[in-house]
């Protein structure tokens, strides 16, 4: 077993389309939306890098995996970003939870809910 307690992470929406503009806009990246092979489950991927960290997408996924708060917190990495971030979650449809918030010696952490309800975390060191 790996030291890396995460590798992929997975936020459930129910409408991919908005999930992703919303997601796109707040993170200023585009997401690549993908159709999964072995599921009917839809998901758009978060930019990263498979050599260096955790991955993560948001899924449409199957009856299952609904979206919500209560779920799991994942945190996505915002380096030097979090306030930018945060500024523009209101517009994007979303509600800042928490604002700017520090954690040291671990950095800041800002908490929203996005438009399905979900509650994410956001990181950045700076």
């Amino acid at each position: 077993m790996k030291d890396d307690a995460l590798n992929w992470f997975e936020i459930f929406v129910s409408d991919l389309g908005k999930a992703k503009d919303f997601y796109g806009t707040i993170l200023g990246s585009e997401l690549t939306q993908v159709q999964s092979e072995t599921t009917d489950c839809n998901m758009a991927i978060f930019n990263f890098n498979q050599e260096l960290g955790v991955g993560g997408c948001l899924t449409q996924a199957c009856d299952q995996c609904k979206p919500g708060a209560g779920g799991t917190m994942v945190y996505l990495n915002v380096e030097g970003e979090l306030d930018n971030v945060l500024s523009r979650i209101p517009s994007a449809g979303g509600v800042v939870v928490r604002e700017r918030m520090a954690i040291p010696p671990h950095g800041f952490i800002g908490i929203f809910s996005d438009p399905d309800g979900n509650v994410v975390g956001l990181h950045s060191m700076a």
